[in-house]
């Protein structure tokens, strides 16, 4: 599933910029939040170390979203991730 959660720009990024910058150090925390259209389902955000914040999107540059955190933990570890501060 996915939405549009506001316009998209340069703080949005697809999977492989999240692993490269996630290889580099560059990502400091990530973040997972209930989908604001759809409560059943997740969505997640990183900030880079200077600050700046992003979502995950898809191809076709939406913001991704998952039915279940244990989906979106899956993907979180594909892309290296090893820590997420999960928001109920």
């Amino acid at each position: 599933m996915h939405f549009r959660l506001r316009p998209l720009g340069k703080a949005d990024m697809k999977r492989e910029h999240v692993k490269a910058r996630h290889a580099e150090g560059e990502i400091s925390a990530t973040h997972v939040i209930q989908n604001p259209a759809d409560l059943g389902e997740w969505i997640v955000f990183f900030k880079k170390s200077g600050g700046r914040s992003f979502f995950l999107v898809d191809d076709q540059d939406e913001v991704e979203s998952f039915a279940s955190l244990d989906e979106l933990s899956e993907i979180l570890r594909e892309l290296g991730i090893k820590f997420a501060e999960i928001h109920l």
